[in-house]
């Protein structure tokens, strides 16, 4: 049986290899944009319905969503893949940009979940599947908005997938490394970089941005690792894409890893005395009781 998809920012790069992917693999899709004219390059199709989305609007998410189920009666997959980014330091930057960057990239990532769970709830399946980053897993100088909002949208879904796990929802969040699109273009990168961060933002940003000939994933075969995933019936939670991810995370858990380590007796110092050792008495999930 083929699949309903729906999937945000369809105009260019990833977004536009899966629609091509997913109407190849004979499924039925709504693809979205900020502007529908920028999807006329899609076939003519009784299995495709375009529409206009712009993410930070949960009411045209909402209505977006309902395309899909006017049209095809379900929504199997969401993929949200909009994204937007400008890279300076976290001072320098501007508020709006800041803002603009978290109201892309991580709450127009909530405003399409929450608007597809109603139906993946009443169906009892479904799969929602983010497009994050590596930058959801480690820091780059110059990244500070775009980062956050990665770090935000990972921990999203992963309490999403423990909510929504019982109701047949299955949620993943992709991390790529460098893809060869023109998200890392050098128009991402702020004119205003400021003189004492050139060592440090500056030097870093222009080592990524400019040339997407030097990063790892093409994304027509990342495209086909997310009609892979669509197949799974128990998906990961998180899955890394591309070797330099794949690098590039081991090297952030270790080093994470070494610091705790260093400041292990500071952190169990504040014990309550006679409690013994958490990992001996207490729970697997302390989250569930923490204070807020």
């Amino acid at each position: 049986m083929s699949k309903v998809w729906f999937v945000t920012g369809c105009s260019r790069g990833l977004g536009c290899e899966l629609a091509k992917a997913v109407l190849a693999a004979g499924d039925r899709l709504v693809a979205t944009g900020r502007d529908p004219r920028d999807l006329t390059f899609l076939p003519t199709s009784d299995r495709l319905r375009t529409a206009a989305l712009d993410v930070t609007d949960a009411a045209a998410a909402r209505a977006a969503v309902a395309v899909a189920t006017s049209a095809f009666g379900r929504l199997d997959v969401v993929v949200n893949n909009a994204g937007y980014i400008k890279a300076n330091s976290i001072e320098d930057l501007s508020e709006d940009e800041f803002r603009r960057q978290l109201e892309i990239n991580f709450f127009g990532v909530c405003n399409v979940t929450r608007a597809a769970l109603p139906v993946m709830h009443a169906q009892r399946d479904g799969h929602i599947i983010q497009i994050s980053s590596i930058g959801g897993r480690r820091t780059t100088p110059g990244l500070g908005a775009y980062q956050s909002a990665k770090w935000a949208v990972g921990g999203f879904s992963e309490v999403l997938a423990r909510e929504v796990a019982p109701l047949g929802i299955r949620v993943t969040c992709v991390e790529p490394g460098g893809m060869r699109t023109d998200m890392f273009g050098l128009s991402m990168l702020d004119e205003t970089i400021a003189s004492d961060y050139k060592p440090t933002v500056d030097a870093v940003l222009r080592g990524i941005f400019g040339n997407a000939d030097r990063a790892r994933n093409d994304p027509a075969k990342v495209a086909q690792v997310i009609l892979r995933l669509a197949d799974e019936q128990q998906p990961p939670v998180r899955l890394l894409v591309g070797s330099d991810a794949v690098f590039l995370a081991a090297a952030a858990v270790a080093e994470r890893a070494v610091e705790d380590a260093r400041w292990k007796a500071l952190s169990i110092s504040t014990d309550y005395d006679g409690l013994g050792d958490f990992a001996a008495t207490d729970s697997a999930e302390p989250v569930t009781r923490a204070r807020a």
